[in-house]
């Protein structure tokens, strides 16, 4: 029987990290370990993108990765890494929108709303 995906907050995604973390003793990776995670991560990610959008197919003998798995990676990583440094990814998520809805605004073109 399939198990049913129910959403999440990030607080509720940090929870859930925490608590797999939590049951080693070994706990979170240095920021410098966890650094050098997340960048091996990303550099599948590249592959898994080249594979699918790139000019470089898959060997017949590769296993067959995804995109939205390599991507869930990074974001266990990202996760991992925020709740080392006792961040708040949805609050820092807001402080960042705020930037990007303020000082970036006007930085992109916008396209045309068509009012009815």
């Amino acid at each position: 029987m399939a198990q049913e995906k129910q959403s999440m907050t990030m607080q509720e995604m940090q929870a859930a990290v925490d608590r797999y973390i939590g049951q080693f003793k070994e706990g979170y990776f240095s920021p410098l370990a966890l650094m050098a995670r997340l960048t091996e991560e990303a550099g599948e990610l590249a592959r898994e993108v080249n594979h699918y959008y790139g000019e470089k197919p898959k060997r017949k003998d590769e296993a067959e990765n995804t995109i939205d798995m390599e991507l869930a990676d990074c974001l266990f990583i990202l996760i991992c890494f925020a709740n080392s440094l006792g961040i708040d990814l949805e609050e820092a998520f807001h402080a960042m929108m705020h930037k990007f809805n303020t000082r970036d605004k006007d930085r992109w073109t916008k396209i045309d709303t068509v009012e009815n």
